[in-house]
């Protein structure tokens, strides 16, 4: 290592919440220790309540390089585990990543890099899916696909620039000291409520398809179907929490739920022509996995429309049922939080 360049580099703090993740965990660790940042690097792992051996491998991992170390995480809540591993972290730059996530070649040195070029609060890149079984592979097709997850360029790529959002994050410490961390009520989209509330304080939000983290997808419809759940029904808490922060992508998933059941319901009791709505859908999931599907499998393939429409219609549903009581709770339980009255009422 050159001295002199370590000196130079900003010391760096790798969060991770982790509940169990005893299947990717040591992948996810080895990945963050063998960067090749320069500067000084600990990782904090902030432990969930694990039912399998996430804790022993982590134990494991704290042993065998004293860079890593654990603090815990009693509710086993992401954001609660993230603060829990910003308050046990020393250093002035904060390098979030998932138990599940895999940081490729060169990622904590680009994004140290773009902080101070770009002058941002946060900068991160693409949620490069990879799946290892044929059902995952499915799923990460449709996770980088616009027919699967609209214009989000954290999942699909694009051009550098000024977001909204990204996928996981590098942070400025002092940037998340002055927003007092993780909005702990956020069970979910804890991440786009974080970056909401650094924009509306004027910090720049970096998007750069250089920077990439390998993810593995859910291993069942199931686990997807609750996964898209949770997005839609705390990505609908976000938009009554914070008045003005929907748009047009927010709301193609319930219109396509809303689209598929009322024409089901009104083809079978007014007239078969309403029919044409979910068959229509169906049509159109089918020939965006003919074009998304390229290279896939032939038994992934005909597992890739399963996944758009698990992803799609959860979504949707998650959203379309998210009761108003809990946003009235998370904007309650927030310190300091006053929502407009017209918000409250959505």
């Amino acid at each position: 290592m050159n001295t002199q360049a370590a000196e130079e580099l900003p010391a760096v703090s790798v969060i991770m919440p982790v509940l169990d993740e005893e299947r990717h965990l040591r992948a996810a660790v080895r990945h963050i220790l063998e960067q090749d940042y320069a500067g000084e690097m600990e990782v904090v792992i902030a432990l969930g309540p694990s039912k399998d051996r996430t804790d022993e491998i982590a134990a494991e991992l704290a042993a065998e390089d004293p860079r890593v170390r654990t603090v815990p995480n009693p509710t086993g809540r992401t954001p609660a585990g993230l603060n829990a591993a910003i308050r046990g972290s020393r250093h002035p730059i904060i390098v979030r990543v998932d138990g599940h996530g895999l940081l490729t070649p060169g990622y904590i040195t680009t994004a140290v890099r773009l902080l101070g070029e770009m002058e941002a609060a946060n900068v991160g890149g693409i949620m490069h899916a990879e799946g290892e079984t044929e059902w995952e592979k499915a799923v990460a097709a449709a996770m980088t696909s616009k027919i699967g997850v609209g214009n989000a360029a954290f999942h699909t790529g694009g051009l550098a620039g000024p977001a909204d959002t990204v996928y996981l994050g590098v942070f400025r410490r002092e940037v998340l000291e002055k927003q007092g961390g993780y909005n702990e009520e956020f069970i979910r989209a804890q991440d786009w409520e974080l970056n909401y509330r650094i924009r509306q304080d004027g910090g720049l939000i970096w998007f750069t398809p250089q920077l990439r983290v390998t993810y593995r997808p859910r291993p069942s419809v199931r686990a997807l179907a609750k996964q898209y759940k949770d997005y839609g029904r705390w990505r609908r808490v976000v938009t009554r929490y914070h008045r003005g922060s929907v748009n047009l992508r927010y709301l193609a998933p319930p219109a396509a739920l809303l689209g598929v059941v009322g024409g089901l319901v009104l083809g079978a009791a007014v007239h078969p022509a309403f029919f044409v709505l979910p068959a229509g859908y169906l049509l159109g999931i089918v020939g965006g996995s003919v074009v998304e599907g390229r290279g896939l499998s032939a038994k992934a393939w005909p597992q890739l429309p399963v996944a758009l429409a698990t992803m799609h219609l959860s979504w949707g549903f998650g959203f379309l049922t998210s009761p108003r009581s809990l946003a009235r709770k998370v904007i309650a339980a927030t310190p300091g939080h006053q929502a407009p009255a017209a918000a409250e009422a959505k």
